[in-house]
């Protein structure tokens, strides 16, 4: 079993690297892609696993057509460093994370943008007998993050 857990921590891992790496503000070598996930709770558990940049919140106060258009205007069909997603979508992977994941998603592209919904899904697979929120992953933070810094070694260094 301990061999089952150690693999889908290092695919987990993997991925929350790969996010990093992308989340990472410009001046720190990244690629300044911002993070969508559900609430604060959310924004601690990334902080926990060395994310530093810009990671934003469905549950602000506004409506959904506000928020959307707001991400939209703010990063744009996709980014401009890597040319990849303009936005890394990281809702729960309970029912309600799956609706806004869908339908944050669905309005996002149809305004053509590029949206990452790979690490939710790699996370979904790996996860999901440790949990189904993305606050949960904290519990998780010291045993993901060698995976995560070996994925993104630079990302170690800032702390």
């Amino acid at each position: 079993m301990s061999n089952d857990r150690d693999a889908r921590y290092t695919t987990a891992g993997q991925a929350l690297g790969q996010a990093r790496f992308r989340n990472r503000p410009l001046p720190s070598g990244g690629c300044g892609c911002p993070v969508l996930v559900e609430g604060k709770k959310d924004v601690l558990a990334l902080k926990t696993m060395g994310f530093t940049g810009l990671i934003e919140q469905v549950n602000r106060g506004w409506d959904q057509s506000r928020l959307v258009t707001y991400i939209f205007e703010t990063y744009g069909l996709f980014n401009k460093v890597d040319q990849g997603a303009s936005v890394i979508l990281l809702m729960d992977w309970d029912r309600t994370g799956g609706r806004l994941q869908r339908k944050i998603g669905e309005r996002l592209q149809a305004f053509g943008m590029r949206i990452d919904n790979e690490t939710r899904m790699e996370l979904v697979r790996a996860m999901k007998p440790e949990g189904r929120t993305v606050e949960g992953l904290k519990a998780h933070a010291e045993k993901l993050r060698p995976y995560i810094d070996q994925t993104d070694p630079e990302g170690k260094e800032e702390e």
